[in-house]
């Protein structure tokens, strides 16, 4: 079955998907400038295999079900399921940093949201997320407003989160525009098979004990590009 998405939805998830989207997402590395300080990531090869390993592990387990769970909070206008993703999102950052990210991300994300939309019954839910809302939670919300569908919706996510990454390990591996590239190129071809398996998982699941260990080190890193 072919699937089609209206114009203006393609549209909203190109713009979902744009570094230059104000959010910041650019300045952190999650975890990869501390895996080039351990070794763990010291070229293309394993600057690949590092990026893949995170989007089976991270985007494809936690990440893009989450997304989708608060998606459908988010069309139930059901504010406790929302308060629950969120809640998931925050007690499920292992490092200062990672939860710092989040949150940073999720503010200015909503802010944005906020500067386009004048009135939505999905905006005063979302900023009574508390502590503060986070990136995937207002992620989730964001596809909701902008009316696009679910499953093209991750892979945009996936392939914005997928593009930052990339930049990153251009940047501090450091690596090649070409091979950054090819890094990219291997991510777009293993992201409908992340997407599929979020859509097909029954609850996230956060589990990346080496991701959580080199986000802690990268706290007290002495030379850092990069936020996280």
């Amino acid at each position: 079955m072919t699937r089609t998405t209206e114009p203006a939805a393609l549209l909203h998830l190109l713009w979902l998907a744009s570094p230059a989207l104000p959010v910041g997402a650019f300045s952190y590395s999650e975890g990869l400038e501390a895996a080039v300080e351990a070794g763990t990531v010291r070229d293309e090869a394993s600057a690949a295999q590092w990026l893949l390993s995170q989007l089976e592990l991270t985007q494809a387990r936690a990440e893009l079900p989450l997304v989708a769970r608060a998606h459908a909070a988010a069309q139930r206008l059901d504010a406790a399921a929302l308060q629950a993703c969120n809640d998931w999102v925050l007690q499920t950052r292992e490092t200062s940093e990672s939860l710092q990210q989040t949150q940073q991300m999720g503010r200015s994300l909503l802010a944005w949201l906020r500067g386009l939309v004048d009135a939505h019954p999905l905006l005063p839910l979302a900023q009574q997320l508390s502590p503060a809302p986070t990136w995937p939670v207002i992620l989730a919300c964001a596809i909701a407003v902008r009316g696009a569908p679910l499953e093209p919706a991750l892979h945009a996510a996936a392939f914005g989160w997928a593009e930052n990454l990339m930049q990153a390990a251009v940047r501090c591996v450091p690596l090649g525009q070409s091979a950054g590239q090819r890094l990219l190129a291997q991510l777009v071809q293993a992201i409908p098979g992340a997407v599929q398996a979020a859509l097909a998982a029954d609850e996230p699941i956060a589990f990346a004990p080496m991701l959580g260990i080199l986000g802690a080190r990268h706290e007290t890193q002495y030379s850092r590009l990069f936020r996280s």
